[in-house]
């Protein structure tokens, strides 16, 4: 038995909600409306509504008939929608306490790509690897959870736009008597503003553990063998880095119903496409054409929201909770003045264990020059290492060479660091 294929019978269809005259009705095309309504703009639609809760109002402007719907239907949950805590972070080593936490959160890893990105300070020396290091003093223990907003005066301005369009569209297929574009659009601007509203309700915040009463200062090491960064502070301003969180919280008496509202938004997008997909053919060509105006203004709207980088409105907004600490920056030729420059950096009683951490080699000649540079760390002397500290008949040429070359490191690193010393501990105790 012969069956017609749907479109052919979608388009056999007496328009009978097209009842007045409308421009271009003697066109004989007719515009499939299948991806264009359901699948055409989908991940730009996805990430316009992920950013409505960093942007101050946007969660009221989502009334606009959006492309995309069936994507977002399927991706409309709250572990997939956003990337609040996608990311895994850096090694982190607390100097004080010796904890070490084998990885961090998604915080620290933004923290470490703003660093990243700051313009560094060459220290002259010998150079075979280059490793960076990265001083941050974080002197403002943020609120232990704080709600924060980026505000861009721009994005309702020009939310508008996609809003009117939408809007003006539908006017005027009601105007020609165009009922089932008219429905289509209309149907698309109600399903994006309530779902807009619904994960709008969510509050963005921000959270870190409270520090237990009479804690060591929380400084430490974060980073990898490409570059680290010390951070200096109170063990509350560490924790923010190395354990706070981005996350939503949905003030709800019932916390289900918040789940049923997201799921209800989620069969209504993918309802929207199917309603898309069958009535917008039906339609007149001015209806059709209506319809395309509308999703294709609504698609520039997504687009340049798509545009902007959500890794870099996270950064943003960590550094602003964090008191936009300075992060002065420095390049160090070799691992070794990299660890001297650390020790000094963090100006530790005892340095033995962060240098065993950063520097595991245990040869004679490595344990000979860790221990004259730990006393001299320890009594706050210059590190100006000659031969008389390793007078030892039983090294070889070979490893004497070896801690000349090493001691010329740690001087090096000394004196870059006594350079910018007054960039990296305002009051420091070397002499």
């Amino acid at each position: 038995m012969y069956m017609p294929p749907l479109s052919s019978v979608l388009q056999a269809v007496p328009r009978a909600m097209v009842t007045g005259y409308t421009p271009l009705e003697n066109t004989k095309f007719i515009l499939n409306g299948t991806g264009v309504a359901g699948l055409f703009g989908g991940e730009e639609a996805v990430s316009s509504i992920a950013l409505v809760h960093v942007f101050e109002g946007r969660k009221w402007f989502g009334w606009y008939n959006s492309p995309g719907s069936y994507i977002m239907g399927m991706r409309f949950n709250l572990a997939t929608l956003f990337e609040y805590n996608g990311r895994k972070g850096p090694k982190f080593r607390a100097v004080h306490s010796g904890t070490t936490f084998q990885e961090t959160g998604h915080l620290a890893a933004l923290f470490m790509k703003e660093c990243t990105e700051a313009q560094p300070i060459r220290i002259k020396g010998r150079e075979t690897q280059p490793v960076s290091v990265t001083i941050a003093n974080l002197d403002h223990i943020p609120p232990y959870e704080k709600c924060p907003t980026v505000y861009r005066r721009r994005a309702p301005l020009y939310a508008s736009i996609p809003i009117l369009v939408s809007m003006g569209t539908c006017a005027a297929c009601g105007w020609y008597h165009d009922w089932f574009s008219f429905a289509v659009i209309l149907f698309g601007i109600i399903v994006s503003g309530i779902s807009c509203r619904v994960i709008g309700s969510g509050t963005f915040r921000f959270t870190h553990p409270e520090p237990a009463p009479g804690s060591p200062p929380g400084d430490g090491i974060l980073g990898c063998d490409e570059g680290v960064v010390l951070l200096k502070g109170e063990e509350g301003a560490v924790n923010a880095v190395t354990r706070g969180k981005f996350s939503l919280l949905f003030k709800c008496k019932d916390a289900r119903r918040s789940v049923r509202l997201i799921r209800m938004c989620s069969v209504i997008l993918v309802i929207q496409a199917i309603a898309q997909l069958i009535l917008v053919p039906q339609s007149s060509p001015f209806g059709q054409l209506m319809f395309v105006v509308s999703v294709a203004v609504s698609w520039l709207y997504n687009l340049w929201l798509w545009s902007i980088d959500k890794e870099k409105v996270q950064r943003d907004i960590l550094m602003d909770t964090l008191g936009r600490p300075r992060l002065p920056k420095y390049i160090l030729g070799t691992r070794t003045s990299m660890v001297i420059f650390v020790l000094l950096a963090l100006e530790l009683d005892n340095p033995e264990d962060v240098m065993n951490f950063l520097l595991p080699p245990n040869t004679t000649a490595w344990r000979i020059w860790k221990a004259a540079v730990i006393k001299r760390l320890r009594n706050n002397e210059k590190l100006s290492l000659d031969a008389s500290e390793w007078d030892d008949s039983s090294l070889s040429d070979q490893d004497r060479r070896m801690l000349e070359t090493l001691s010329k490191d740690a001087h090096d690193a000394y004196e870059g660091f006594q350079q910018h010393r007054r960039q990296i501990i305002p009051h420091s105790k070397m002499q």
